[in-house]
């Protein structure tokens, strides 16, 4: 059966999983890249920059697993690019280049129609205007037997929570206290949701928890 996972999502300390001023120069917000740390250390995030060397071990093992087993991903549409409101035009494509790291059908939640995006590698964006439920209804087809990965930033995280529609999480806490950002669980009552803890382990760089029901 094909489950819901947020996967790699890194936070602070104190909760945040994105810094203040998200702009072309902090995609993920001020300080935002300091909590992915422990992944592009790994061996993992070096080959998909196509480079050698990186991190063994623990780090490198919740990296491998993030991006493993998914037939499809979900984005926000700041997970997408910095543009805000219609589309302007076609030449924004993400952020990573012209082969992104999904290699599979990535859906993009937003308001505003586009037409899908044929990238290397075989992802492929498809711009859904009907909201997190129609994403996911689109995104579940697409990866067949395989699991729907819900990739961020923030708010998609939360509206999935929310609406009881999360499986498993993993989260990568890295030793850094933000004080202002995006806050992934304000409000928000896991065990009311059904979550528990299933699993933990630390390492110099972050404390990884996964959480399932």
């Amino acid at each position: 059966m094909t489950k819901v996972i947020v996967s790699g999502f890194s936070l602070s300390v104190d909760g945040y999983g994105a810094g203040p001023d998200q702009s072309v120069d902090d995609p993920l917000g001020k300080r935002g890249e300091e909590l992915h740390t422990w992944m592009v250390e790994t061996a993992m995030f070096h080959e998909i920059l196509g480079k050698n060397g990186g991190s063994k071990g623990v780090d490198n093992d919740y990296a491998s697993r993030s991006m493993a087993g998914f037939g499809a991903f979900i984005l926000g549409r700041n997970m997408f690019g910095p543009i805000r409101g219609d589309w302007p035009n076609d030449n924004w494509k993400g952020w990573w280049g012209d082969n992104p790291p999904y290699h599979a059908p990535t859906f993009v939640l937003t308001h505003y129609p586009r037409d899908p995006i044929e990238m290397e590698g075989g992802t492929v964006f498809h711009f859904v205007i009907d909201g997190i439920e129609a994403a996911l209804e689109q995104a579940k087809a697409a990866a067949g037997d395989k699991n729907v990965k819900i990739g961020g930033g923030v708010s998609t995280v939360r509206q999935y929570l929310q609406a009881g529609l999360v499986d498993e999480m993993h989260l990568a806490i890295s030793p850094l206290v933000f004080g202002r950002g995006e806050a992934l669980f304000a409000g928000i009552d896991l065990p009311a949701l059904g979550f528990s803890v299933t699993e933990h382990a630390a390492t110099d760089n972050a404390t990884h928890i996964v959480l399932a029901k």
